[in-house]
């Protein structure tokens, strides 16, 4: 059954590890996170972009599947379904679908409609029990055609979107979506630090997690970082082995065209890359 973020994030916060987030795109993605979630005994955040969900033809399509996932393969770990990056309407659609987690970007509206906004959502989210995300100082980086420049959140705008009642908090401190540039000057532990100091317990999200050296990692959740979310890594590694196979002439053995064999060097690279974020995260036998 699916699960709030809430529970999961609080007991993270208080263990100084982080939950990843892993985007899904289909079903081998969705199958490949989950086996890997439920052998290490982690809890897991499966993340939906309003891209991948029409990829998908529709949210109550991706319910569905996740839904009996969980029932076929025995799952027993906590695992929160959630809207990444979700519009308003996109927001309501995924509660509607049964999401048990949306998150709420209004970080490029004015702070007063963010603000308003989000305050709808809190109220919709806490009377069904579902956990909410909001977002304040764009991430950067291309996340489905929305391209930002890696922006520094204000800790004063954070203050005012936690005290809203949020469960969590996607603040920008420099992050970006992505392969990082050569140039990139890294996180900025400075700005997380006057954000957790402003908005106290919340559980802090780090976006883009891709990419970011392990070290400056483990200092974020030490600061409060208890979500990271991991989706353009995992593409690389499912790709990377996908060509392997084919440049390899596999699909020309036997019946090595079939679909399913295709797809399963792929789909075994996404559980070694779940698997080395989950060690990295600290979240292996927290569930």
């Amino acid at each position: 059954m699916l699960v709030s973020a809430k529970e999961m994030l609080e007991k993270a916060r208080d263990g100084h590890y982080a939950v990843g987030q892993f985007n899904i795109n289909n079903l081998e993605w969705t199958k490949s996170i989950l086996l890997t979630a439920e052998e290490l005994k982690s809890p897991v955040i499966l993340g939906v972009s309003e891209g991948a969900g029409k990829y998908m033809t529709g949210y109550k399509t991706v319910v569905g599947m996740v839904n009996g996932m969980l029932e076929e393969l025995k799952i027993t770990v906590p695992v929160a379904l959630h809207l990444d990056h979700g519009s308003y309407e996109g927001a309501l659609k995924c509660i509607e679908a049964g999401f048990s987690s949306v998150m709420f970007d209004g970080s490029h509206y004015p702070i007063d409609e963010n603000v308003a906004k989000t305050t709808e959502l809190v109220k919709i989210c806490q009377q069904k029990g579902l956990s909410l995300e909001a977002e304040v100082g764009s991430i950067g980086g291309e996340e489905d055609g929305v391209i930002g420049a890696g922006e520094v959140a204000d800790p004063q705008e954070c203050k005012k979107i936690a005290d809203l009642g949020v469960t969590m908090l996607a603040a920008g401190i420099g992050n970006i979506h992505g392969k990082y540039p050569e140039n990139w000057p890294g996180l900025r532990f400075d700005a997380l630090e006057n954000i957790k100091a402003l908005t106290g317990n919340m559980p802090l999200v780090l976006h883009g997690g891709t990419g970011i050296p392990e070290d400056m990692i483990k200092k974020a959740i030490d600061l409060g970082v208890a979500k990271i979310n991991v989706n353009t890594e995992c593409q690389l590694a499912f790709a990377a082995a996908t060509r392997e196979y084919i440049e390899a002439g596999k699909d020309k053995q036997g019946k090595g065209f079939d679909p399913r064999k295709l797809l399963a060097p792929g789909a075994e690279a996404i559980k070694a890359t779940v698997k080395e974020k989950m060690e990295l995260f600290g979240s292996v036998g927290k569930a």
